[in-house]
């Protein structure tokens, strides 16, 4: 009786004309496919269709299945299943079992490829992955794929493609709560941030935030990550106490959060404010926190930022020895796993620490080929570093000009000037903007100079604000 109830329903989806890309239609696809795969699975196995069959079905219903006449109940998916020795998911779908936990631990290796080696050798296998993952149908293995991939092309420098993974990854976690596309939105923002579009990077943020907040979804990690993602935009730009803001709730949901990874990245992020707000020691404090967190995880790239962050906070502090110090071992770290675009940062920087300490030579040296065009248009660039980019115009024309060549010194600043405005950075567009005014009044171009340091005073120069170097005076009027 169970098989002629289960043959009648089943036989309904046959009935009738069906239109193209109806529900019926899809059915009717979908017991094609099953159709086959049963037949296919039983003739591997040396079954006949009455052995697979009995004792619940005839075998003219496996027959009729088999030519995908039928769209077969649950019921009855499960006693094939049964009877042909595999799972009713892969039954149904065609995924083999425990697919998408084997793609999964593979995901993981991946990200701990991408921790300890070079971005393009994981990128090979992220690629890989979200190539079985599509074949598959396995969404959220698809996201995590594109994930893991953008976070390679950020350290490569690959901005623009690392942004459109990250974006794909948002697209295909479309119906999912947004906690989960939340490292998504985060890697678009960074994206964003690293090309020099600041305002836009602090908008994505903010708007996750808020919806976030607003709809109740009180989720630590989603909320530490954004919180911890907004404090370098926010600093660049000058919202000096949005930052603060920022690393305050950060602080708070730590205790919540159990994913070390994030706490250590908090950290980081934390010790910038610090920096700004002139607590030196309670910064340099915190990353070694982070360190120490990274060190535990083996992740090189982040440890490599947190020598480079330390570096940063020597130079603020005046501290060029150990500035140096910390920006080379940075700088040959970043070199070694060939994260391109964190490696010609870290150089900028290293480079302004040289400067001061009298090697504006090997400063010069140092930054002239991270400018120069080639194939890919310079490692650093308008789309690509543009804080840094204008940091090293600043530095060339700081060295132009204490040689006395005034005419080179001018053209830097103006490129950097360029550069500094269209990403809003607001601590190095004042400092440069002091640097450009001095120089035009020297040169006898009053009003120029007049200019220049009215668009300076515009912004805030402070500790923590400025790519390179200690925070300059306010601009001479």
């Amino acid at each position: 009786m169970t098989a002629v109830i289960d043959l009648a329903q089943d036989l309904t989806y046959g009935r009738g004309e069906v239109a193209e890309n109806s529900p019926e239609a899809a059915r009717s696809d979908e017991a094609v496919e099953i159709g086959r795969r049963v037949l296919r699975l039983r003739t591997e196995q040396g079954l006949t269709q009455r052995q697979v069959a009995e004792p619940a079905y005839t075998a003219a219903y496996v027959s009729t299945l088999e030519s995908g006449k039928v769209r077969p109940s649950e019921a009855a998916l499960r006693h094939l299943a049964g009877r042909l020795g595999v799972g009713y998911e892969e039954l149904v779908t065609g995924r083999p079992a425990r697919l998408a936990t084997d793609l999964r631990l593979r995901l993981t290796d991946a990200r701990r490829a991408l921790a300890t080696g070079a971005p393009e050798d994981a990128a090979a296998l992220f690629r890989a992955l979200h190539e079985e993952a599509v074949a598959h149908g396995l969404a959220e293995e698809q996201a995590a794929a594109l994930q893991g991939l953008g976070d390679c092309l950020l350290e490569s420098g690959e901005l623009t493609d690392a942004r459109d993974c990250f974006a794909a990854a948002e697209r295909l976690l479309a119906d999912q709560p947004l906690p989960v596309r939340v490292p998504a939105i985060r890697g678009r923002a960074t994206a964003h941030l690293l090309t020099g579009e600041l305002r836009y990077s602090c908008y994505l943020l903010e708007t996750t935030l808020d919806e976030l907040n607003a709809s109740g979804l009180h989720d630590p990690d989603a909320l530490l990550l954004l919180y911890t993602a907004s404090i370098a935009p926010y600093m660049d730009m000058g919202a000096h106490a949005r930052a603060a803001h920022a690393a305050e709730l950060a602080l708070a949901l730590a205790p919540s959060v159990s994913d070390p990874a994030l706490v250590a990245h908090m950290h980081r992020g934390v010790a910038r404010t610090l920096i700004a707000e002139g607590r030196t020691a309670e910064a340099d404090a915190s990353l070694a926190k982070a360190q120490e967190l990274y060190r535990h995880l083996h992740i090189r790239t982040e440890l490599a930022h947190c020598h480079w962050m330390r570096g940063y906070v020597h130079a603020q502090d005046g501290d060029l020895d150990g500035a140096e110090s910390e920006l080379r071992t940075a700088r040959d770290m970043l070199a070694s796993k060939r994260a391109a675009l964190f490696t010609v940062q870290v150089e900028v920087e290293l480079a302004d620490v040289l400067r001061r300490r009298g090697k504006a030579g090997e400063a010069e040296a140092l930054l002239r080929p991270l400018l120069t065009s080639g194939e890919d248009g310079g490692a650093l660039g308008a789309e690509r570093g543009a804080v840094h980019a204008g940091g090293a115009h600043r530095l060339l024309g700081l060295i132009a000009e204490e040689r006395g060549d005034t005419d080179s010194a001018e053209e830097h600043y103006c490129a950097a000037l360029s550069l500094l405005e269209r990403s809003s950075a607001a601590g190095d567009l004042a400092d440069l903007c002091r640097l450009l005014g001095d120089l035009l009044r020297r040169t006898g171009r009053v009003e120029a100079a007049l200019d220049a340091y009215r668009t300076g005073l515009g912004h805030r120069a402070a500790p923590g604000t400025t790519t390179l170097g200690p925070a300059p005076a306010t601009p001479p009027m």
